[in-house]
């Protein structure tokens, strides 16, 4: 059970607190909005950033073994993953570059890892099922992956971490991401389909061809069921995580399209779970802006990523400490003896 954000007497004096700052009301914008959501968040006027952390769930997808819908072969997800693990890729760059720290998981990827002491081995299966023929997992490998996520937050959180984001890597990925998106907010595959990872004008065509005799082939009866069909086991296990986080009043970083389709599923299974999300950039896959759009909320950013991995999260992570500091850190008028506006 998540609890709500929703305090009035906290609001007053977070409002008070922000609005009293040397500064004219409303000066620093998008900033006083997510002061105002960390205080709500930690319950306190002087919320902080703990030990922030993003996690990349890594898994693969069934549907990617025929490449009818990804221009990468299925075999990128475990390249990639070994990417990670020498920090070489952009979220590697990026979470060094910010001070965060990074955890790796296999999900469902469909390669065989040693032991290694940054990846967390959480492994449902070799990769999901072809959804062009069956569904994509179990009912049993679905909760299996939503408490794979639950648990690595909250061992996280145990070690004193109160803010983490969420990334993933997956070939295949965006076209799971696009069924859910279509199958929660009733919008059609054509629109909620993009180029992925760089499909032309006629690949994307193919794309959303095979994905609409997708989505008409399954019939979920619930946003559970839909993940069943359709997910993959690093949406599953980030929709699981992003569960657990808000129970732990967590601050929760959203990143690009993917990670959107995991919180579409979880705002279905207890929508409160968006009182502590904050949503780091708008991404170039045509899909992602229409979900942010759904769930009415604003991003941190816009600079055109599409890359996933959770780069979004680690870029923004730095403005929402900004919002922490100035609120617990800046002279209020009173304080400076700074004269207010009349």
């Amino acid at each position: 059970m998540i609890e709500s954000t929703a305090n009035r007497e906290l609001e007053q004096q977070l409002r008070h607190k922000i609005d009293t700052k040397t500064k004219p009301i409303g000066a620093l914008g998008h900033l006083e909005t997510i002061a105002f959501q960390l205080g709500k968040i930690q319950n306190t006027v002087s919320p902080s950033i703990q030990k922030p952390s993003i996690v990349v769930f890594a898994a693969d997808h069934g549907i990617a073994a025929e490449g009818e819908v990804n221009p990468y072969p299925q075999e990128v997800t475990a390249q990639m993953v070994y990417n990670f693990l020498q920090g070489g890729a952009a979220i590697n760059v990026f979470s060094v570059t910010n001070n965060i720290n990074l955890s790796i998981v296999d999900a469902g990827v469909n390669h065989r890892f040693e032991a290694h002491p940054n990846l967390l081995h959480k492994k449902v299966a070799f990769g999901t099922k072809n959804y062009k023929y069956s569904a994509a997992m179990t009912s049993v490998e679905c909760e299996l992956a939503m408490q794979h996520g639950s648990d690595i937050i909250e061992n996280l959180h145990k070690q004193g971490c109160n803010s983490v984001g969420f990334g993933e890597m997956g070939i295949g990925n965006t076209s799971a991401a696009s069924l859910l998106m279509s199958y929660i907010t009733g919008i059609s595959i054509d629109y909620c389909v993009g180029a992925g990872t760089g499909l032309n004008t006629a690949g994307i065509e193919k794309k959303k061809q095979v994905l609409n005799e997708v989505f008409k082939k399954h019939t979920p009866q619930t946003p559970l069921e839909a993940l069943q069909c359709f997910g993959g086991f690093e949406i599953a296990m980030m929709c699981g995580a992003m569960l657990k986080a808000a129970s732990l009043r967590m601050v929760i970083l959203i990143d690009g399209f993917i990670v959107n389709a995991a919180l579409l599923i979880a705002t279905k299974i207890d929508r409160n779970v968006l009182d502590y999300c904050i949503f780091s950039h708008s991404s170039n896959e045509q899909g992602h802006q229409k979900i942010l759009d759904y769930l009415q909320v604003q991003p941190l950013l816009r600079l055109g990523l599409r890359l996933g991995e959770g780069t979004g999260a680690a870029l923004a992570f730095p403005l929402v400490q900004a919002a922490s500091n100035f609120l617990n850190n800046m002279a209020s008028f009173e304080i400076a003896n700074v004269s207010e506006k009349s």
